[in-house]
């Protein structure tokens, strides 16, 4: 078996983490797409030096910000940490709110024939004359289910979406749905979500605190360091929104309201996705109680 902690961003994960590994005395392993990347630190909220000392974390800081990862690629790193973790009579804790990623996980990769590469390319010359919003919009109406979960500034998943609607004429959620999947792994999923009103207060704070802390510093530093406003490390959550204050065409007030408003409207799209996913405990982490997380765990390995 493996427990899964999942929730929106600033639902409050980390926390809960912690103490239910501890407990068991166990390792976490990251589904945070952004915390993988070295030297992101503040703003993706990573999990700091003393909680990493705390518990032993695996999956953090596997890449640098100018390289890709997909769910793949982390479906199969998490195979071997969680190999490795029951081989030692541990239970892997998988935590963090990449909601595709676990889903690869519990139930397989998406799979479909080849595509031919044509497609992509046409894509790319579109997407540099067309733009992203219109793309998106085409998105949204040949796959709507899709277009709804991730942000209509993703362009490396939208252009994904489209390329497999016109190499299959099937929409990427019509192939997830006919694809029957047995589950990979018995999970415990526990769902961390405060109600909505908390949640965004929590993500404000966040952002101002990310600030006091010294993520504008973080960013300077990775663009001393060469990495690029285009670069998938800070074209993600939480940097890309200080690209004008940066270049000089926009306010540190203005970056900071768009990065919580960004942070906002992601959590509302993840909780879009939880509503789908079976739960078999949802905690409020202003009410969390250890020990009956302990028992409903307990209980479920005793089935």
């Amino acid at each position: 078996m493996i427990i899964t902690i999942e929730g929106p961003t600033g639902a409050g994960k980390t926390a809960i983490s912690l103490e239910i590994a501890q407990a068991l005395n166990t390792q976490i392993l990251n589904c945070d797409s952004r915390q993988i990347y070295k030297y992101m630190d503040i703003g993706t909220a990573k999990p700091n030096i003393h909680e990493q000392w705390q518990v032993t974390h695996h999956l953090i800081d596997i890449i640098t910000p100018d390289e890709t990862f997909n769910a793949g690629l982390w479906v199969k790193a998490a195979d071997n940490v969680i190999q490795s973790l029951q081989d030692n009579d541990k239970i892997p804790l998988v935590c963090g709110g990449t909601g595709l990623w676990i889903r690869s996980l519990l139930e397989g990769l998406f799979h479909h024939p080849p595509l031919d590469p044509t497609y992509r390319e046409v894509l790319k010359e579109e997407l540099s004359y067309k733009g992203l919003d219109v793309l998106y919009k085409e998105l949204s109406e040949v796959d709507p289910a899709f277009a709804k979960r991730i942000s209509r500034n993703d362009s490396q998943r939208i252009l994904r979406g489209l390329e497999i609607y016109r190499a299959t004429n099937k929409s990427l959620s019509d192939h997830w749905a006919e694809q029957s999947r047995s589950p990979r792994y018995s999970a415990f999923r526990i769902l961390v979500c405060p109600d909505r009103d908390a949640l965004y207060k929590r993500i404000n704070q966040r952002l101002d605190m990310m600030i006091n802390l010294g993520l504008l510093d973080e960013i300077s530093a990775l663009l001393d360091r060469g990495y690029s406003w285009d670069d998938p490390g800070l074209n993600s959550l939480g940097y890309k929104e200080f690209r004008a204050f940066f270049e000089s065409h926009g306010s540190l007030t203005e970056a900071v309201d768009l990065a919580k408003q960004h942070h906002r409207n992601y959590a509302k799209r993840q909780i879009t996705w939880y509503r789908k996913q079976n739960f078999d405990l949802t905690l409020n982490p202003f009410s969390f109680n250890l020990s009956e997380v302990l028992k409903a765990i307990d209980a479920r390995l005793l089935r």
